[in-house]
């Protein structure tokens, strides 16, 4: 049997994922670990007809907070930025993964109890390897799971005509459907 390209596990640490909404920054911030709290810089305001209606009473503060028309400003690094908040169809779902064997990753399972690895001694040459390879192969632990993504722009609210990353997940869950389609 094959050995997967890519193999998506969930984090055996925790039972369901976090929920969390990644935010897709129109800059490039050159750091890759964690960055501690963020909230009191990060503070999207959401703006549009929904949000003025809530401001003002006529949509109490305690409706749904998915009653929203998906746009929001914030400012990073003294720049105002617009947000689109970008839904996935229902059948799909995101993850932000971490990569199997990364350093945070190892971190992680050192602080949990971890179950030790377990060699089979009955098992042949090759199948020892096929393990090791497998272990070692291109793998994501599942850290927290997400519905939806807030894509930013500088000058204007980001939309499918005119940004990349919009139009991009547009076209490849249609591309997907028409792969995956039994027709």
């Amino acid at each position: 049997m094959t050995q997967p390209i890519l193999e998506i596990t969930a984090d055996s640490a925790t039972s369901t994922p976090t929920q969390a909404t990644p935010h897709l920054l129109p800059c490039q911030i050159h750091h890759n670990g964690p960055v501690g709290q963020v909230d009191a810089f990060w503070r999207p305001q959401e703006k549009g007809v929904l949000s003025t209606l809530r401001a003002v009473g006529f949509l109490p503060n305690s409706a749904p907070a998915n009653i929203s028309d998906g746009q929001a400003t914030a400012y990073f690094r003294g720049r105002k930025l617009h947000g689109q908040t970008v839904t996935l169809p229902a059948d799909y779902r995101g993850v932000v993964g971490l990569r199997r064997g990364s350093p945070r990753e190892q971190a992680r399972a050192s602080n949990t109890s971890a179950p030790e690895e377990v060699v089979d001694v009955d098992a042949t040459a090759a199948e020892q390897e096929a393990q090791r390879q497998r272990l070692d192969s291109g793998g994501l632990v599942v850290q927290a799971e997400f519905d939806k993504i807030v894509i930013w722009g500088h000058q204007t609210t980001a939309d499918a005509s005119t940004d990349p990353y919009v139009r991009s997940m547009e076209e490849w869950v249609a591309l997907s459907e028409k792969i995956h389609s039994y027709e």
